[in-house]
């Protein structure tokens, strides 16, 4: 009796549907990467808040940030508390007008926030601010 081989074909990679995943994961990658604005190496421990909310994004807001120190920082820039006033008239002169935010750290004292208040009420900024906080 006579058998016959079979022939064994060699294992095969189907690459165009293994492009198609890649492409879908390049894809998903992009759409779900976040991008983050450049924030001035400021070490802050944010408080933490209980019934804070999240604001309606309309735009990267100008961030002035508080150090443990007491130094402040509009955006990236070192700023001094009676020089505050001539740093946000530029900013206050855009149209529209940006957003303005308020990043203190958790050691700063009370009294040198509410001196920043007043510093940025005196430089024309109305309404209400708001400020990062650290969710639990």
């Amino acid at each position: 009796m006579t058998f016959y081989k079979r022939k064994r074909r060699m294992p095969q990679v189907i690459i165009v549907s293994l492009i198609d995943i890649f492409a879908i994961l390049l894809i998903f990658v992009i759409v779900t990467t976040t991008f983050k604005k450049a924030q001035p190496n400021v070490t802050i421990k944010l408080p933490e808040s209980k019934s804070a909310v999240a604001a309606e994004k309309s735009g990267e807001p100008v961030v002035l940030s508080i150090s443990p120190d007491e130094k402040l920082f509009l955006d990236k820039d070192p700023v001094e508390l009676n020089a505050l006033k001539a740093a946000l008239a530029p900013l206050l002169q855009r149209s529209p007008v940006p957003a303005l935010a308020l990043k203190a750290d958790t050691k700063v004292s009370y009294g040198f926030v509410i001196k920043v208040l007043d510093a940025l009420r005196d430089a024309g900024v109305k309404g209400s601010m708001s400020a990062f906080t650290e969710t639990k």
